[in-house]
């Protein structure tokens, strides 16, 4: 009788939900720190997305904002900032910086300032050429007029130190949060260069954390060892393209590529080290191990969540709108490869369950919720504007 009812009890268990399929592993011999800080359970939200093409034609668009009087800003990494409304794009508007456009630079991330009603402020980021064929990740803010056709009093806020020879892996997301800018910036990939990303006196591998003019405060972490450490917030990242706020508690969180394996989901914390190149889940493009070939050291900062293999993850939002209410408080970040969107649930801090959409479609660059809840995905690979919403 008593293996009878183990028997039934078995029958009436739950199974066990599989993770998404994503094939093999790069690294199958490392092991996440806890359950579900990868492949955790597939989310089966029954949410089907009907998708608008509400803008078509742009050169690789990069990052997008929602006005809040109507319509949006695009940009394009060619180094066009467009305004895009009622399905008509605007020429481009004057008086955007020069960009670096070569191979991962150019225009990069467009943000509202928080005040941008009264003051218009807006904040691009951008690959900024320097001399001798070096480069930088930049930020700049300006005024975009009332007509929204230029930019007035354009100024950096931000240039990257030291620059690099190297046109890759810039960043760079900006956040205004709480009367402050963060600014995440890359590695510029090589081996020698994402050393520096462990330099505290370097903005290489980092976020950044100013004044909305561009002033390093006094409560940064680093704030008493020169002034380029004095701008760092965190360190250790590799290339950070999409950050945001979390809306129940105000922290920020960042998703950074990671090599072969090892993208990151990190909830960032002040002076915080996130162990790139000494340590990570992933391996080289080559099949090598990166730095000490361990996927974790002491006093290093774990991610929240990673991938193998990878996502190249794009924007992110926490999602908090009315039509996909059954979403408050999830993850959803653009992926470049295999591309699509992904959806992450979270309890505190940590992942419960992953969903996939438009798995293997496009390439998602970025990912933005619309005034009405709806969402908005940068297509990178057909140069499209995309509006989804529930069937």
């Amino acid at each position: 009788m008593r293996f009878f009812l183990f028997a039934l009890s078995l029958l009436a268990a739950p199974a066990l939900a599989q993770p998404v399929d994503q094939g093999p592993k790069n690294v199958p011999e490392f092991t996440p720190e806890w359950p579900n800080q990868t492949r955790a359970p597939a989310l089966k939200s029954g949410v089907q997305l009907s998708v608008e093409v509400l803008a078509e034609g742009l050169d690789h668009p990069w990052g997008i904002a929602v006005l809040p009087g109507g319509g949006y800003l695009v940009t394009e990494r060619a180094g066009q900032l467009r305004v895009l409304r009622d399905g008509t794009l605007g020429d481009p508007v004057q008086g955007v910086p020069s960009v670096d456009a070569r191979r991962q630079g150019g225009l990069l991330d467009v943000a509202l300032a928080q005040d941008f009603d009264e003051s218009r402020v807006i904040y691009l980021s951008y690959a900024k050429r320097i001399e001798d064929g070096l480069t930088a990740t930049a930020v700049a803010r300006g005024v975009l007029s009332d007509d929204a056709t230029e930019l007035d009093a354009v100024s950096d806020i931000f240039i990257q130190s030291p620059p690099s020879p190297t046109p890759m892996h810039y960043g760079s997301r900006v956040i205004p949060h709480d009367g402050m800018i963060y600014i995440t910036t890359g590695e510029h990939f090589t081996q020698t260069e994402r050393q520096k990303a462990q330099e505290i006196p370097s903005t290489f591998g980092k976020v950044v954390r100013l004044s909305p003019e561009g002033v390093a405060p006094p409560d940064n972490p680093f704030a008493d060892q020169g002034a380029i450490a004095a701008q760092v917030w965190s360190l250790g990242h590799r290339n950070i393209q999409g950050a945001a706020i979390r809306p129940d508690g105000g922290d920020l969180w960042v998703i950074e590529h990671g090599p072969a394996g090892g993208d990151e989901l990190n909830l960032i914390e002040k002076g915080a080290n996130y162990g790139w190149p000494l340590i990570s889940y992933g391996q080289t493009y080559g099949g090598s191990p990166i730095g000490t070939g361990e996927p974790r050291m002491e006093g290093m900062t774990a991610p929240r969540y990673y991938w193998d293999p990878v996502i190249a993850p794009g924007g992110m939002i926490f999602y908090d709108g009315d039509m996909f209410s059954d979403w408050r408080g999830d993850v959803l970040t653009g992926s470049l490869n295999p591309g699509g969107l992904v959806r992450l649930r979270l309890e505190g801090d940590k992942v419960t369950g992953e969903e996939r959409f438009l798995d293997g479609e496009f390439r998602v660059r970025d990912v933005a919720m619309d005034r009405d809840g709806a969402l908005l995905l940068l297509d990178d690979s057909n140069g499209r504007v995309l509006r989804l919403t529930p069937e």
